[in-house]
């Protein structure tokens, strides 16, 4: 039975990749540079590449027709500016790339269609990475496995992440060869004032997924010094959204963790290097 922190060569080997290039945060560009650019696009994408982004961040939906999407949302509601309202896994590929998902961010972008999972990793350079955000359940990990297999990227270069504790789990069982990480909110009680889920819930949830980071929300009331402490101490990452405040990336970097995820890519690189 694998240990929960034990690390296969494989994962040795891309964790020493991860590390070797001596930066102390990865800048990780939410859906791509999407305060410029419409999200989850290729314009966004390479505008973050632009930007001087280490790794971009998309989101990816189980189509009809079992091939990747990249949208966030399960309808194209939002990112059509109301013009679409298709149902992400009742529609094809095809129907989806017919819906304009630019112009509702600036005129410039019309015509951005929804791309594909092998479109978006193709935009990734030799040195940039990719965290694979997925949106659905575990429908998805046999198509992702598949897709992830066929592509051109190194295996250090694609870091799974989603807040669907099975979807993690199953992808740390099949392809242990790519990172994986949990990803949580916080909840507070109006009554008692306390955050949920609590560290012991964290820590269990990452032991039970086999997780390799956490990937956690900017919530400055629960991660704290003590908190990132205790989930370093259990042998897993710690990597932060969505940051898009310097005076907030600069306390993540000083808490040391690995990445830090942003709309902002080039503006947070700086505040982070600034404090150095």
């Amino acid at each position: 039975m694998r240990s929960w922190i034990g690390l296969s060569l494989a994962a040795v080997m891309a964790w020493g990749m991860w590390t070797s290039t001596g930066q102390a945060q990865m800048i990780v560009a939410h859906r791509g540079a999407s305060f410029v650019a419409p999200e989850n696009t290729l314009a966004s994408f390479r505008e973050a590449w632009k930007q001087g982004a280490d790794v971009v961040e998309g989101d990816f939906y189980l189509t009809k027709d079992g091939q990747i999407a990249c949208i966030h949302d399960k309808t194209t509601e939002r990112t059509s500016g109301g013009t679409s309202k298709l149902k992400v896994a009742d529609s094809t590929m095809e129907e989806l790339r017919s819906v304009d998902v630019g112009s509702w961010k600036d005129p410039k972008y019309a015509g951005e269609k929804i791309p594909t999972l092998e479109e978006v990793l193709a935009t990734i350079p030799e040195k940039g990475k990719i965290f694979v955000e997925v949106k659905c359940g575990p429908e998805i990990v046999q198509p992702l496995q598949t897709a992830l297999k066929e592509s051109k990227l190194r295996d250090d270069q694609i870091i799974i992440i989603c807040f669907n504790q099975d979807v993690v789990t199953q992808c740390r069982e099949v392809m242990p060869q790519y990172k994986c990480s949990w990803l949580t909110s916080y909840k507070q009680n109006k009554l008692t004032r306390k955050w949920s889920p609590a560290l012991k819930k964290v820590l269990e949830t990452l032991k039970r997924t086999g997780a390799t980071g956490l990937g956690t929300q900017g919530n400055d009331a629960v991660v704290t010094k003590e908190f990132t402490e205790a989930v370093r101490d259990a042998g897993v990452e710690c990597h932060v959204w969505t940051i898009n405040d310097p005076k907030q990336a600069q306390r993540y970097a000083a808490l040391g963790f690995d990445s830090i995820t942003t709309d902002k890519p080039a503006e947070i690189r700086s505040a982070v290097e600034e404090a150095k």
